[in-house]
């Protein structure tokens, strides 16, 4: 007779087919330059409100102003990267004097900074890409005489729902942990984290915070609190931290003006470590927000963090093919412990030696010890590789070693996880039946279960020794609720 898995769904909920994503498609048209005379003309018509017709609305600092700047100038000018000290990012950080004085002169185009910056033949600004287009110098020119007015939305900056959001097809997970003993699983949703109970696999809380997109999400050491990064990209960048028993967010920090990834706890559990899409490395106190490191050694973005045993070093995997040792108190750069072979989508460390296994955008999954490279020679020797795998079907989004090590789990776009020996790279078992990548592999603390999901929207639980299905979650409840059979 043949087993089944268990369907596991919220009352009345299931659904088995893929998510379909919706991609926004967009076409940013370049500014031109044009000649200095025609600009001058077009800033003299801005200037003159008798020139403008009667009907002609105001301009808008929020529907006129902010796109130009987003697009333009903001990559430069915003609270994380303030070159020549102004910030156009927001109303107020552009109200604020910058290196050479105010920006701008309400009621005055003319003699605003900012108009003078932008306009002419071969503008100061913007430093890289193309000029702003007449039309655009001549829009803020306006903006400026017609009094430089906020129209700034009250609750622009603010992304939290007020209800948990409501889903027709399972949301893709980026993300999950397990609990330290075992009894829950986090999964990363929509602006939220579910967080669902192994024991009888129902849905105990939603943890809705202001992240639309959830990057990373890690239980605290004691199993207490939960740790989630994430974001809105091209806004901000987001540290949220949980009280598990209460489910009631206790922290929530914006740390930067992209998305942060990977975030690890400290082994004390007072500091996370994130990485980001701005390429930085932060540690942050998780009492305050306080930014105790701010590592900036990366050339690409910064996917993973792990923090080694002690808590006196951490490593960070990034875009830029390196995995960086990193002094924990200092912020200082120690090594690259690897050659630099291939873009890094995901990092693990070993739970019991200092050691790390990466996955590639190339099928790369290596395992490297966490330690100085100092060996190597001018060949670039990859003196610190423990073991180099099998290449695997497409990049690894996701790896996981299991509780005593043993084992090493892989998942990406082959839609398929292979579990091998750590040791030997002998494959143990191939997990098959995902309908899409794979994005986040988790061990159970005893080591008999292995959680993937992906694409799909789905949590699936196998026994990593035999390969055997036990369990398929659907963690969002889903609206109109569907019906299928179970395998």
């Amino acid at each position: 007779m043949t087993s089944h898995p268990t369907v596991a769904r919220p009352p009345g909920i299931a659904r088995t087919a893929a998510a379909q994503p919706i991609a926004p498609t967009g076409q940013v048209v370049p500014g031109h330059r044009w000649p200095a005379l025609l600009v001058a003309g077009l800033m003299a018509v801005a200037g003159a409100p008798e020139a403008l017709s009667a009907a002609e609305k105001p301009v808008s600092w929020w529907r006129d102003v902010t796109p130009i700047f987003k697009r333009s100038c903001n990559g430069c000018h915003n609270p994380n990267k303030l070159k020549g000290e102004v910030d156009t990012s927001t109303f107020a950080g552009l109200m604020k004097p910058g290196k050479e004085g105010p920006n701008l002169v309400a009621g005055d185009p003319a003699k605003s900074l900012l108009i003078a910056s932008v306009s002419g033949k071969e503008p100061d600004m913007p430093k890289e890409g193309d000029a702003l287009s007449p039309q655009e110098v001549a829009l803020i020119s306006r903006w400026i005489q017609e009094g430089a007015k906020d129209d700034t939305p009250a609750d622009a900056y603010s992304t939290k729902l007020k209800e948990p959001p409501t889903s027709a097809l399972p949301p893709v997970v980026s993300a999950l942990d397990v609990s330290p003993d075992g009894r829950a699983i986090a999964v990363a949703g929509y602006h939220e984290v579910l967080l669902l109970d192994t024991g009888n696999w129902s849905l105990t809380a939603r943890l809705v915070g202001e992240s639309p997109r959830i990057e990373s999400v890690a239980f605290s050491p004691d199993g207490k609190s939960l740790g989630v990064s994430g974001g809105a990209p091209a806004r901000f960048g987001e540290i949220q931290v949980w009280d598990i028993a209460g489910s009631r967010q206790t922290q929530g920090f914006r740390l930067a003006t992209d998305s942060l990834f990977g975030l690890s706890w400290s082994p004390d559990g007072t500091r996370v470590a994130t990485g980001g899409a701005d390429k930085v490395v932060r540690v942050t106190r998780v009492s305050d927000g306080k930014e105790l490191v701010k590592f900036e050694n990366h050339s690409d973005w910064v996917f993973r963090t792990a923090w080694l045993p002690d808590g006196s070093r951490f490593l960070s995997a990034s875009r830029d093919r390196a995995i960086k040792l990193i002094d924990a108190g200092s912020g200082q750069f120690i090594d690259d412990i690897n050659k630099l072979l291939e873009p890094i989508d995901c990092m693990a460390r070993h739970p019991r030696e200092d050691a790390a296994a990466y996955g590639g955008a190339e099928g790369g999954l290596r395992v490297y010890r966490a330690k100085e490279n100092q060996d190597r020679t001018a060949g670039n020797n990859d003196v610190n590789l423990v073991r180099d795998y099998e290449r695997q079907p497409g990049p690894v989004h996701a790896v996981a070693f299991s509780p005593d090590g043993a084992l090493l789990a892989a998942g990406g776009t082959g839609s398929e996880v292979r579990v091998y020996e750590t040791a030997t790279g002998k494959r143990r078992a191939t997990l098959r039946g995902h309908a899409g990548p794979i994005f986040a592999l988790r061990f159970s603390p005893d080591g008999k279960r292995l959680y993937t999901a992906g694409f799909e929207g789905i949590v699936r639980a196998f026994d990593p020794a035999s390969g055997a299905l036990e369990a398929i979650l659907y963690p969002v409840p889903l609206t109109p609720a569907r019906q299928t059979a179970g395998r």
